[in-house]
């Protein structure tokens, strides 16, 4: 089980999605935590790291957990992915790690790994995302 936290940011029927160096796949902000690390600790800390933005703390908010085949691993792995929303200051800019970063919609679900497309359906779901 590989256990990640994720940011879902949604803005006029999109959500903020990111593809890292090197990889095809996009993926929502967010990542691992660190020894001793809280969910929020850790999604302000990968956010920060990502996209160069502060997440406000007072903001973060459970959006949901979701579990799928881990993108790129053997059969059998699984990604627990916990979600949360949260406000933020500052201007999204990729990182050193981030190769570029854009709103997607359902129609884009081809784009993302399979733990992903599970969170874009319940957004879906929600009348929250556009095609």
């Amino acid at each position: 089980m590989i256990d990640k936290v994720a940011w879902i940011r949604v803005q006029n029927g999109r959500v903020l999605s990111t593809r890292s160096k090197g990889k095809t796949a996009w993926y929502f902000p967010g990542g691992k935590r660190e020894a001793g690390e809280s969910d929020a600790q850790t999604l302000l800390r990968e956010v920060k790291e990502e996209l160069d933005v502060e997440l406000r703390p007072g903001t973060v908010a459970p959006y949901g957990v979701f579990e799928a085949q881990a993108d790129g691993k053997a059969d059998g792995v699984v990604v627990r992915m916990t979600c949360y929303t949260a406000d933020y200051d500052g201007e999204l800019t990729p990182s050193a790690e981030i190769d570029e970063l854009d709103w997607i919609g359902w129609a884009d679900r081809g784009r993302v790994s399979p733990v992903d497309v599970l969170i874009l359906e319940r957004l879906r779901d929600q009348k929250l995302l556009s095609s």
